[in-house]
């Protein structure tokens, strides 16, 4: 397993299958479950795409104008585009509208959506997912056991 984080470069990706690790981060606020993801995988020849970003400043304005910010935005719809699949995890402990955003622009079988219990939007979530036939688990459990058949 190799996990490349925002905003380091990502251009060779022919090795493994990659992965891009979308949902909650919350500017902070959600737990760090790209780790939990990461330390499930280990063992696997796989690329983890990971926007959060060990540098990130909480004081960024979220403007265009904002290198730092323009380039967090553009680094995170480049990895969508390219990996083989989008992994969309909402905590139900947040709001995530940067994951939902995403999660509609890239809404197709390329995905694996996590979406627990206690989403304040899991019902518009569940339709998205049947509707364009995404594959949708409500656990890290079952999230976890649907990655290692993908990747076996």
């Amino acid at each position: 397993m190799k996990m490349i984080k925002a905003p380091d470069s990502y251009s060779n990706l022919d090795e493994f299958k990659s992965i891009f690790l979308g949902g909650s981060i919350e500017m902070g606020e959600a737990e760090n479950w790209q780790e939990r993801i990461a330390e499930e995988l280990k063992l696997f020849k796989v690329i983890l795409l990971n926007p959060r970003r060990d540098d990130w400043d909480n004081s960024w304005k979220q403007t265009i104008s904002n290198d730092k910010f323009r380039e967090q935005v553009l680094w995170e719809l480049r990895a969508q585009e390219i990996a083989n699949l989008r992994l969309y995890y909402f905590d139900p402990n947040t709001k995530s509208p940067i994951t939902l955003l995403e999660m509609g622009l890239f809404n197709d079988k390329n995905n694996i959506v996590c979406c627990p219990d206690g989403f304040w939007r899991k019902g518009n979530v569940e339709i998205v997912c049947l509707r364009y036939d995404i594959p949708f688990v409500h656990t890290f459990d079952h999230l976890f056991d649907w990655l290692k058949i993908y990747l076996s």
